[in-house]
């Protein structure tokens, strides 16, 4: 495994983190408990100490079940939660919420759900638009006095949201955004928020919820009860599945140049391409671990970066 300690802190986490969406088992197809469980505790063997999860993955249910996953193992990790997107009550709309009350109510449902005195990193999931960044600021830092936050980060920030941001640049440790070789889009704002803001990117969506694995093929076809059969998830869907399959077989031809399957190169570009990132992924079972893991110990060449850098653009 490799490690990296983040920006303003003393947290040395892998660059491999652990994803906490699918422990929640909302809209991604089936999943089994007792997998999840085994797949976290072979990710701590593997030498994986990061976990990212939220209160709203599976509405409490994924930070439950890591929680749980985690006991005995609490001086071994480092555990991250997010905060600040809600459902309503009926449970049919999201809205997103950092005023300071909400932030202290949904701090300690978290610290019961993870079971647990304290969150190593705690993360605003969204900018509401409404609450000064300075409230949210002053609040995240009573909570690190009450010694029930370690350190906090950003999450889908966008770097027109760096000028309000800035002035506590010295406060965040980290950013969440959306990359991968199937999703560049935000890769400028990534590297200006990673250098205006003094912040390590970690990059969800690592895999392109799946299809960098080489699972799948051009015809893929997923459930209703699984979120990827939803056109508002591009990856799976019209051209863009096309293209994602291009790029996997051309990963699947690097690859075999190192002996990797196609998820451990998808994940070793970002950490050769984004040098300070960490890759999170979400995993379902201790194989999908075991395969993640394949991407640390090794380096592209810069040829074969090049190969995948045009061939995802």
């Amino acid at each position: 495994m490799e490690y990296i300690t983040l920006r303003n802190s003393d947290l040395k986490v892998s660059r491999i983190c652990i994803g906490g969406d699918p422990m929640g088992g909302h809209a991604w197809g089936k999943t089994d408990e007792t997998e999840l469980i085994d797949a976290v505790c072979f990710g701590v063997e593997r030498g994986i100490n990061f976990f990212d999860t939220a209160d709203v993955y599976g509405l409490g249910k994924a930070e439950e079940l890591l929680g749980k996953a985690l006991q005995g193992k609490r001086d071994k990790v480092i555990i991250a939660s997010k905060f600040g997107v809600r459902r309503t009550e009926d449970n049919t709309k999201t809205f997103f919420d950092n005023s300071p009350s909400w932030i202290r109510q949904a701090v300690e449902g978290s610290l019961r759900r993870l079971q647990t005195d304290y969150l190593d990193v705690y993360q605003i999931h969204d900018l509401d638009g409404v609450t000064p960044v300075e409230e949210v600021v002053g609040t995240l830092e009573k909570l690190k006095q009450d010694g029930k936050v370690r350190y906090y980060g950003l999450s889908n920030i966008s770097a027109e949201d760096i000028g309000k941001l800035k002035p506590y640049k010295d406060k965040f440790i980290s950013f969440q955004n959306q990359y991968s070789l199937a999703c560049r889009d935000y890769e400028d704002d990534i590297r200006d928020i990673s250098k205006e803001l003094y912040v390590n990117p970690l990059t969800w969506g690592s895999l392109g919820q799946g299809i960098l694995t080489g699972k799948y093929g051009r015809d893929v076809r997923f459930s209703e009860d699984d979120r990827r059969s939803r056109p508002t998830y591009p990856n799976f869907h019209g051209e863009k599945l096309q293209k994602n399959i291009d790029i996997v077989e051309c990963m699947r031809k690097v690859g075999e140049n190192y002996g990797k399957e196609p998820s451990a190169v998808a994940i070793r570009y970002i950490l050769d391409y984004l040098p300070d990132s960490v890759a999170i992924v979400g995993v379902k079972r201790k194989e999908q671990v075991a395969s993640n893991c394949e991407a640390c110990g090794w380096k592209l060449r810069p040829c074969d970066i090049e190969i995948l850098d045009n061939i995802s653009r």
